[in-house]
């Protein structure tokens, strides 16, 4: 199977297909069909891997730009990127399910060991237990019960899908200096006003992306409803799709870089991190 990886600038072709996050999350798919009753053979596709090249502009507290950056990530080719972001957003909408519904059948419903009324003479129909599924307050049929619903899913993938992600967003994304000790005290109003200096209305859905997020920002902003602010530990899929507007600062580029760049020595070493890590856990379970 040969793989090939490109580079290519974020143009406005590229940005066609990945612009809207919406793109992902339609329910409306293009099926072509071919003629030609030759089987294609697997092994001579061609899949390659592009990384998506942007310039984001830098603004300061005060919404003036001071400069420019690049981020580069890497992104699954046309052909497959809906599939890969697809089987992103379902393994984790699916393993946020907790799976403990429970429901009583009847061997597990209290009470029950006498018979209601007798068996004949009374012009009802007969009964033999007050845990039947046809009285109330009976057991249930077939109801659910305690499951694990969690799926897995790889974890090259799954970065993969991030990254897809994240750069179908970038034209809708900005990147601002630190601002963690401009807020002396929690105050949602100032928070709404960087909002308003950096462009962004407060009822469209944003998203800050901090490697650390100071205590007086994050009070200042729990109450925005439309506003999420992740840290890379609590990067997830959802919230980039769901999303009108990224925010990042300077560390969080570098951190996106490095994560989510192609760069095959800085995967090699994060899969090692995460082994070592899978490996520590079984060995204290």
């Amino acid at each position: 199977m040969a793989v090939s990886i490109t580079t290519t600038p974020l143009s406005s072709s590229t940005l066609s297909y990945f612009s809207s996050s919406s793109l992902f999350l339609s329910h409306k798919f293009t099926h072509s069909c071919s003629l030609s009753k030759k089987p294609t053979n697997p092994l001579s596709i061609s899949h390659s891997i592009h990384s998506q090249l942007a310039t984001l502009p830098i603004l300061s507290f005060d919404g003036e730009k001071v400069g420019e950056t690049t981020l580069s990530l890497k992104s699954a080719p046309p052909e497959t990127a809906r599939a890969v972001v697809h089987r992103g957003i379902t393994t984790d909408l699916t393993n946020r399910r907790r799976g403990t519904a429970s429901t009583l059948t009847r061997a597990e419903v209290r009470g029950g060991g006498k018979k209601p009324y007798p068996q004949k003479k009374t012009g009802r129909a007969r009964q033999g237990s007050r845990r039947t599924p046809l009285r109330p307050g009976g057991g249930v049929v077939f109801g659910p019960k305690p499951k694990d619903w969690s799926i897995k899913i790889n974890k090259k993938e799954k970065r993969l899908a991030i990254s897809t992600a994240l750069a179908s967003a970038l034209s809708n994304g900005i990147v601002i200096e630190e601002f963690g000790d401009r807020f002396e005290k929690p105050k949602t109003k100032e928070f709404i006003g960087l909002l308003n200096r950096l462009g962004i209305d407060p009822c469209e859905k944003s998203l800050f992306l901090m490697t650390d997020v100071p205590d007086n920002v994050r009070l200042s902003g729990r109450n925005i409803g439309t506003l999420k602010m992740l840290t890379p530990r609590t990067l997830n899929l959802f919230d980039i799709l769901n999303s009108d507007k990224l925010v990042f600062t300077k560390d969080a580029v570098e951190y996106l870089n490095e994560a989510y760049g192609y760069d095959l020595d800085g995967d090699s070493e994060i899969d090692e991190d995460e082994d070592e890590d899978e490996d520590e856990g079984e060995d204290e379970g």
